[in-house]
């Protein structure tokens, strides 16, 4: 009778029908149980549909936390808002995905202060040595960021 259950990316290499029927026994599990579950994904798709919040990680931190909606419709974070815009648009034809610039950190020595400072177009000299920790914004909504409040007017990543 276990209270949590951890879902690895479960949906991984499916089929869109077989996914399908492995999120509705998940969603029926956690319904019928009644347990709480942690799912672990890339596929926003998927963490969309099925989670009622949303962990973002970056580098082995969380850098943004929220209910699903609020962090799908207003990003705060930097790589959030990155990992958003690289996502493919139907509306569009379809050729070239919006990456995020530069080279992740290694996790072996990780960077001083933020560790997305060397991706992000807002950086300063104060995040190379900031003690970052998660700020508390409003509806339960956090972000490990000193300039999340720049993000409302747009991001463009890179440097």
């Amino acid at each position: 009778h276990p209270r949590i259950l951890l879902a690895d990316e479960p949906t991984g290499a499916l089929d869109v029908t077989i996914q399908d029927q492995v999120l509705k026994l998940l969603k029926g599990l956690r319904s019928r149980l009644g347990i709480s579950m942690i799912m672990v994904s890339h596929d926003l798709g998927v963490i969309a549909q099925t989670c009622d919040r949303i962990a973002v990680m970056y580098a082995g931190q969380i850098v943004e936390m929220a209910e699903t909606r609020e962090l799908l419709r207003r990003p705060r974070h930097p790589y959030t808002i990155g990992l958003l815009a690289s996502l493919p648009d139907l509306g569009s034809d379809g050729r070239y995905l919006t990456p995020i610039e530069g080279i992740p950190p290694s996790l072996l020595r990780p960077p001083a202060g933020c560790r997305f400072y060397g991706r992000c177009s807002f950086g300063s000299k104060e995040c190379t040595t900031w003690e970052t920790e998660l700020i508390q914004l409003d509806r339960g909504h956090q972000v490990r960021c000193l300039k999340h409040e720049k993000t409302r007017q747009g991001v463009r990543l890179g440097r």
